[in-house]
């Protein structure tokens, strides 16, 4: 059963347009929702989570439209982002008696849990937080809540290694039910490779690929030759070339009928590495 339906959502800026963007996420997965700064990647999380409206198109969760029941629509998304949403000036205590009061489903005992779990302190003001500490504050309020979608928008940028490797180990646990789902905007591909089960990628406002993380990973080979190499037969069969005084860097279809030369090197690229490339390709 698919968690999240996007379906043909448009949206119109001055100077963006948000082109056609539909997608689905099964329960019980985690999307990577990637691309460069500006390419639409906020634009839709806000249509998602009703922050903007679209022209045209729908979204539903678990059946669910907002036009259908705002305030389930809601409850049933988590958001984190880059940036803490907690008044800075509050200290978590004060947090506490805010969500226990505006959530019907918060679980104040799962909250504490969290809160304990981390060590997070309960009388010092937000502001005096770290980065980390925020995030799992964020976490903390999304996960004793009854969510179904949650969402991220570049959650894990400036964080150590171990306090990322604990937000990563904290979404596989959320999916766990195989009841809900995370859609995961961010430019650190790295974490993608270790739990994205499907990538999204959008680029000037339109979908490029939206796949299954193991079936885009092996439709690629990474390949790498000498500048002779590069016949044009061999140069119309690659993607997004990338030269350099040593040699060249590509992609190149694992489906090619073009037979690679004698003395290339290929490997299986990275999330980062296709996309890389395929923004060279673009240009």
């Amino acid at each position: 059963m698919n968690l999240l339906e996007v379906r043909n959502i448009q949206k119109q800026y001055r100077d963006f347009s948000l082109q056609d963007i539909s997608f689905s996420l099964p329960a019980g997965y985690i999307m990577g929702y990637i691309g460069q700064n500006g390419a639409g990647k906020t634009t839709t999380l806000n249509i998602i989570t009703h922050l903007a409206h679209t022209v045209s198109g729908s979204v539903s969760i678990d059946g669910i439209r907002f036009e259908d029941d705002p305030v389930k629509y809601r409850e049933m998304i988590g958001y984190i982002g880059d940036t803490s949403y907690f008044p800075e000036m509050l200290t978590l205590q004060n947090i506490r008696e805010i969500l226990k009061d505006f959530y019907p489903s918060f679980r104040p005992q799962e909250f504490d849990h969290y809160v304990n779990r981390w060590n997070l302190p309960l009388k010092k003001q937000i502001r005096t937080y770290s980065r980390g500490m925020k995030v799992k504050l964020m976490f903390a309020s999304v996960l004793s809540r009854d969510t179904k979608l949650l969402i991220l928008d570049e959650a894990t940028n400036g964080l150590d290694p171990m306090v990322r490797k604990e937000v990563l180990t904290l979404l596989q646990e959320y999916i766990s039910d195989g009841q809900k789902s995370v859609l995961f905007s961010t430019h650190i591909l790295e974490d993608l490779e270790q739990i994205a089960d499907y990538i999204f990628f959008i680029d000037n406002g339109k979908k490029i690929f939206c796949d299954a993380r193991e079936e885009l990973t092996d439709r690629y080979l990474l390949v790498r030759g000498g500048n002779d190499d590069l016949t044009p037969a061999l140069s119309h069969a690659l993607i997004g070339i990338e030269r350099n005084k040593f040699g060249f860097e590509a992609l190149y279809s694992a489906k090619s009928d073009i037979i690679l030369p004698a003395g290339i090197l290929t490997a299986k690229p990275t999330i980062d590495q296709i996309v890389v490339h395929m923004i060279q390709e673009m240009r």
